[in-house]
This record gives C-alpha cells, structure tokens and sequence, in this order.
C-alpha cells in the first residue's frame, strides 16, 4: 500500500508539474484612459462631472485550464476623480467663474478570473486600491480674465486611503499576446470620513466610479 501510494502521488505530480508547464504564466504590461466620476448619497450630482486620466502597470497571467480559465493579478497606477461643474454668478455686472478638478491617483491591484473563447475573453475580481495623493486644481476668473489658479495637494487626514471594490469587463485577447479590454471599476467603500469636505463639496458618501479601456501584451505562448 505504501508502494502503490508513493506511486500515485509520483504520477500526480509528474500531471501536476507537466499541467502547469502546458498552462504557463505570463507576464504583461497595458496602458489606456480612464472616465471616472463619484457615485454614491451626494449632496448635489450636478457638481461633479467624468474626468479623464491615465490607468497603466503590470499583469501577471496564470492558466488554469488551457485556453480557458486563467488568474490574473494586476498592479495599475490608476488616475481618478472628477470634473467641478461650471459655476458661474455674476456681481455687480462682472462674471465670475469657478472651473477645475480634482485628481487621485491611485495603485490598483484586481485580482481577476479571466475566461476565454476563440480569443474574446470576460473578466471579474475583486480590487484593492491605495491613495496615493489627492491633487486639486481650481481656476477663478471674472469677465474672462483669470484671477488665480491653484495647484497643490489636498490634505488626506480624513481620506480612506485604503480601497475595497470590484472590477469587471470583457475584451479580445489574440494569439500573439495583443489584447484589448473594457472595464469597470466600482467601489464598496466610501472615499471619506466623515468632516472631509474638498472644495468645499460635500464628499462624505462618495465613491469612485470609473470606466476603463486599455491595450495591453503579454509575453510568452499560450
């Protein structure tokens, strides 16, 4: 019996070893645009507006089942955030306006079960995501002429930093490694505590929402 076990398990490995050479792990590198904006209980949606930033980083492949099922974890440096909404009042005869946006950049890391057929691919996970820093651009004006512009780093005391969420899409991956995906980013966890307030905007229920397209490769055969 001992013979006979230690046999079965010589076998199980050699299937083991020659399953996870046949399925591979490949590494990859994308690049593309995000559309983000805020969801969630705000005070007033009209305010905020979809902003574009860049989303790019490094993929990690894993097959599981051959042309089929595969894992794949992702480290992203990830823009978001949002437009302000024109505000524009006048005084005394003179227009004065408000415009800007506030950008976070973020690392994302999805970790995404990944199915194929015939090169179209669909993918879902979950996504861990850290704040980097928050930058807030505003630019004040009146009858056209610009008054001040503000560029600086807003403080992150009463941010959550750390990030819980989700990320699913689909696109076509081709036999030379190309891809191309579409995705969405949503998030369980709100983006501040409670007394945040960022340009003076109400943002204690908000959440990022982010739609995402980008180009990727991965090296190796499938």
């Amino acid at each position: 019996m001992k013979k006979l076990a230690l046999a079965l398990a010589a076998v199980a490995s050699v299937g083991l070893a020659s399953s996870a050479q046949a399925q591979g792990i490949r590494f990859g590198l994308k690049a593309g645009a995000n559309l983000s904006n805020l969801s969630g209980n705000l005070n007033n949606q009209d305010n905020y507006k979809n902003k574009f930033g860049f989303v790019g980083g490094a993929m990690l492949n894993v097959g599981l089942i051959d042309k089929v099922l595969s894992l794949q974890p992702e480290v992203l440096f990830s823009q978001k955030g949002f437009k302000y909404g024109d505000n524009t009042f006048t005084v005394l005869g003179n227009t004065n306006r408000y415009t800007g946006s506030s950008t976070y950049n973020y690392i994302d890391v999805p970790v995404l079960l990944k199915v194929r057929a015939a090169g179209l691919f669909f993918e879902a996970g979950p996504q861990y995501s850290y704040l980097l820093n928050v930058r807030d651009n505003t630019t004040y004006t009146v009858n056209g002429s610009t008054v001040y512009n503000t560029a600086a780093n807003q403080n992150l005391d009463n941010v959550r930093r750390n990030e819980i969420g989700y990320a699913a899409g689909l696109g076509y991956e081709a036999s030379n490694g190309f891809l191309v995906d579409l995705r969405y980013n949503g998030s369980f966890t709100d983006f501040a505590k409670d007394g945040y307030n960022g340009s003076n905007q109400d943002l204690r229920n908000a959440r990022n929402s982010v739609f995402q397209a980008s180009i990727g490769y991965l090296l190796g055969s499938k």
